[in-house]
């Protein structure tokens, strides 16, 4: 397996995806708005939903600019 770029950019796209989600959901969690332990759909759940998306996004972000420097 070469480490080319495109495998690199690959790499950290999904492990910042994953592992931002987790920080995420985890800090989500921590201040009272967990989407993943809930069956509801009332706002606390969908803050906890936005922590997990915007989790995914800067953790892509960061892992980008770590791994591709």
């Amino acid at each position: 397996m070469s480490g080319g770029p495109t495998y690199r950019q690959g790499l950290a796209d999904a492990l910042g995806f994953v592992l931002g989600a987790l920080a995420g959901w985890q800090l989500g969690s921590w201040l009272g708005f967990d989407f993943i332990g809930s069956t509801q759909w009332q706002t606390p759940q969908l803050i906890g939903l936005l922590f997990i998306l915007a989790g995914c996004g800067l953790g892509r972000w960061l892992a980008r600019k770590i791994i591709l420097r």
